[in-house]
């Protein structure tokens, strides 16, 4: 699906995102209009999906990470549609994953501070549908967070 050019085109692009096209075209020895040529392809094809700002949350004065756990009631038919929807709606809630197995999802939240948190979990998390059981996992630190792939 990839050749060597399209691969270094990504590996480029993955180090230095805000590098204009024609400086890249430079690097890799392409015209601007095959450069882009070759961008169109790749974003059609679905393999790069845009440029996107990385937006330091700490920076924000959000200093609290918490991973919640949480185990639906799987009785309920629409359980997993009706919870994401809600959780969806907390700005707060930075990630949504969901899992086979006794943990069905896990939610990211961020806070400005304990107390911020609080408020979140008893106002907002507790209040989303169908949930059995939270586990909460207080963040220390992030070893390796890092969406390059080796290409």
């Amino acid at each position: 699906m990839l050749d060597d050019l399209d691969r270094r085109i990504l590996r480029l692009l993955q180090n230095n995102p805000d590098q204009s096209i024609p400086d890249l075209g430079t690097q890799i020895g392409l015209t601007v209009a095959r450069l882009t040529r070759r961008l169109d392809k790749l974003r059609d094809s679905g393999v790069l999906r845009g440029q996107r700002a990385v937006i330091d949350w700490r920076a924000l004065g959000y200093e609290v990470e918490v991973s919640l756990r949480i185990t639906l009631d799987k009785t309920q038919m629409r359980a997993f549609d009706d919870f994401i929807e809600g959780a969806r709606k907390i700005p707060e809630v930075i990630e949504i994953q969901t899992f086979l197995g006794r943990v069905d999802v896990r939610l990211s939240v961020i806070a400005h501070d304990m107390t911020h948190y609080q408020q979140i979990y008893r106002s907002r998390i507790l209040a989303l549908p169908h949930i059995a059981d939270i586990e909460a996992l207080m963040h220390v630190s992030r070893i390796k967070s890092d969406e390059t792939l080796p290409l």
